[in-house]
């Protein structure tokens, strides 16, 4: 057990899902100086991306790791020196109690052991895939003016092999697939490109829409579609 990952092992297909920000935990001795509700927010936790890699874990019979903490502790998918990695702001609300911490300690207790643990899960596998799971909120109450229309972005720096293949998968499946939308993963893509890119690993950079995967009915629904495509992509490039 530790408090910075959780690991789901529904068996040994050489797939791991990767969720950076599937918890809203915030450990008892952290206070964010925030109001509590907000951890349910999408500031908090990429909402349903925990139940959907369940879902996939099973369906596939492959494992999970998960991080242990919101990203408003430490923000998992983020270098090591990049500004965000303890957010003191995050669409339009203040996160009082990050000012003035050091860094240095949240990294050793949440960050580094997570990054250990992706890695060691990966070096066991022969011909390892990966599914980067996250999910992004309809709106932005700092700019309610943007439009996020997409079901599904798919996102990437330089590897774009997997996403050249789900994406017209996603769209044949009836899905508005957003191409490095609704942001760019060569602009944030900080796990990926530790873990995949810089070791020639394919991988699949998704972001379901958060409305999509609110409740069990979506979460399964999402699960079905990309199952078959994620093996697809995996049987064709791992």
């Amino acid at each position: 057990m530790s408090e910075a990952f959780t690991v789901i092992d529904g068996g040994g297909l050489d797939l791991l899902i990767i969720g950076d920000h599937a918890s809203a935990h915030v450990p008892s001795d952290i206070d964010l100086g925030i109001d509590a509700a907000l951890l349910s927010n999408h500031i908090a936790i990429d909402l349903g991306v925990a139940e959907v890699s369940a879902l996939l874990a099973a369906q596939l019979s492959c494992r999970a790791v998960l991080g242990g903490v919101s990203r408003l502790v430490i923000d998992l998918n983020r270098e090591d020196d990049a500004p965000g990695l303890l957010p003191v702001m995050s669409d339009g609300h203040a996160i009082p109690g990050n000012r003035d911490i050091d860094v240095t300690e949240r990294m050793i207790r949440f960050h580094h052991p997570y990054h250990h643990q992706v890695a060691m899960m990966l070096d066991a596998m022969t011909s390892p895939f990966i599914l980067s799971l996250h999910s992004f909120t309809p709106s932005l109450a700092s700019d309610p003016t943007q439009e996020r229309p997409w079901d599904v972005g798919i996102l990437y720096n330089e590897d774009d092999r997997a996403a050249k293949v789900a994406i017209p998968l996603l769209e044949a499946a009836g899905l508005k697939v957003g191409d490095q939308l609704p942001y760019s993963g060569r602009l944030l893509n900080a796990t990926m490109n530790r873990h995949a890119e810089a070791n020639g690993i394919p991988y699949l950079g998704v972001e379901m829409r958060q409305d999509r995967v609110a409740n069990v009915d979506g979460q399964r629904q999402f699960a079905d579609i990309l199952g078959p495509i994620l093996l697809e992509c995996r049987n064709s490039l791992a």
